[in-house]
């Protein structure tokens, strides 16, 4: 199993490292997240093994199980990926080192109030949703810079960029295109706000072509997510 995925991370970082290139960026600027939802938490002992020091999860629950079983992974930084609810922020902050799916003003207060005396302040990522869908996780465009200046205003948060997801139904080259003009409205509000988490395994080339600097990446590395949820 450690060979497979020691196998399957270096051709990721391989294809993440050419796609940078072509795009004429530096590959270090990027930051591969290992999703490991539905994973035990062994996986992510593994992947620390092998270098891998950001990772991903979509469910507080999990997230939270998680990060108490590797806590002596200490360089560890986990990335909160999934919807959050605000009666969950208190937990979803315990766990989490970047919250990237902020996509609205009552979960950033949600957040910010979940502060502990004396805990560092939590990075954090505006989610745009990218579709025509209001049931999409996400900020509407239009409201992309109110929420934008309302995170901002979060003693406890710092705001560190955009966070996206392409539609399903068109092409991620064209979806992502409309990235950096979101990308620009927030960074209006926050100049130093410059991440953008964009792509997974299907469309990061388009992603890093687009401006991405932070990568979700699950299955292609993990190898099949076990039959869970």
């Amino acid at each position: 199993m450690q060979d497979q995925l020691a196998r399957r991370l270096a051709e990721i970082d391989d294809r993440i490292a050419a796609a940078a290139r072509d795009a004429g960026r530096d590959p270090a600027e990027l930051t591969r997240i290992v999703v490991t939802k539905f994973h035990p938490a062994s996986l992510v002992e593994e992947l620390y093994a092998l270098g891998v020091r950001d990772v991903g999860e979509n469910r507080q629950q999990e997230m939270t199980a998680k990060t108490a079983e590797t806590a002596a992974l200490v360089d560890l930084r986990w990335h909160f990926i999934g919807q959050a609810q605000t009666n969950k922020a208190r937990a979803v902050r315990a766990a989490a080192s970047v919250v990237h799916t902020v996509d609205r003003a009552r979960l950033a207060d949600a957040l910010d109030r979940a502060a502990e005396p004396g805990q560092d302040v939590l990075d954090v990522l505006v989610q745009v949703n990218m579709t025509d869908d209001p049931e999409r996780g996400g900020v509407a465009p239009d409201g992309l810079v109110a929420l934008a200046e309302h995170v901002s205003g979060c003693s406890t948060l710092k705001l560190r960029g955009l966070m996206a997801v392409a539609p399903l139904d068109e092409e991620p080259a064209r979806a992502f295109a409309r990235l950096h003009g979101y990308a620009e409205r927030v960074r209006a509000v926050a100049p130093e706000a410059r991440w953008i988490s964009a792509g997974m395994t299907g469309d990061f080339t388009e992603a890093i072509q687009a401006g991405a600097t932070h990568l979700r990446i699950g299955s292609a590395i993990t190898g099949p997510r076990p039959l869970r949820g």
